[in-house]
């Protein structure tokens, strides 16, 4: 989409918004959201950086790895926009180096190839999401507010922990546990189980999937479940009995192994 364009759907979001509260997304202490918006493009960044704001959203940007990196360090973003082609390094080796700060953090990446392979890559990366360039700012704040939702991050999240046999999963904490040993996941992956988790022993189609997890058809990609899937079971079902299960042309079951 052109800038030209791209300000006017931005000049049409001011006048929705004006109409619409976005009081639901906060953080845990009352303060809006935090994004981080890292593109080298200083007339798009700006562009989104005013998309973001309008939501209510407390936003910084960065226009080189180094300071992406410098930025999320001191700004605690609660989520991430960032372009997989930056001036110094890759996203992917921003995103490495968030990560291990922020363990937690949901990263949108921000991309012009549209090959299926650069996509699998970034998610393969970590990245929890993609839009790929041109897109809509509407499409861009869809994501990150699906995203943000899923982390938990607003004041509306429950105190329970889930069990299902020798696995848990603290909807709090967000931490996951099985057999006692502490598993690390990504926002996405953790959604992910969090729902398999709620239905237990019950087989969920890759389409209903799609809707609780992404919270929208994923650009008609299904095949993104079964990417998640065998991330989650890497790492849940490596060297144990298996829990995961795949039932050929249904879907997949989460199951205790007793």
């Amino acid at each position: 989409m052109p800038f030209s364009a791209m300000a006017t759907r931005l000049s049409s979001m001011t006048q929705q918004t004006a109409q619409t509260s976005s009081s639901d997304l906060r953080r845990l202490d009352g303060s809006p959201v935090r994004v981080l918006v890292v593109d080298d493009e200083e007339n798009l960044t700006e562009l989104l950086r005013m998309a973001l704001r309008y939501e209510g959203w407390d936003v910084r940007s960065a226009g080189t790895g180094m300071a992406a990196v410098r930025a999320a360090r001191e700004f605690q973003p609660d989520a991430v926009a960032l372009d997989m082609m930056l001036p110094d390094f890759d996203g992917m080796e921003v995103l490495r180096r968030m990560r291990a700060d922020n363990p937690n953090v949901p990263v949108l990446f921000l991309t012009a190839r549209d090959a299926v392979e650069d996509r699998v890559a970034g998610l393969t990366a970590g990245g929890d999401d993609y839009v790929t360039k041109p897109f809509s700012l509407e499409e861009v704040v869809a994501r990150l507010r699906a995203l943000m939702r899923r982390t938990a991050i607003m004041n509306e999240g429950s105190d329970s922990v889930l069990t299902v046999g020798d696995l848990t999963l603290d909807e709090d904490s967000h931490e996951v546990t099985r057999d006692g040993q502490q598993i690390a996941l990504t926002a996405t992956e953790f959604e992910l189980l969090r729902y398999l988790m709620r239905n237990p022993r019950r087989v969920l189609s890759k389409a209903q999937i799609l809707d609780r997890v992404w919270n929208y058809d994923f650009g008609g990609q299904a095949n993104v479940v079964e990417l998640y899937i065998s991330y989650l079971r890497k790492k849940i079902d490596a060297g144990r009995q298996p829990m995961i299960h795949t039932m050929r042309g249904v879907g997949y079951v989460l199951k205790p192994t007793t």
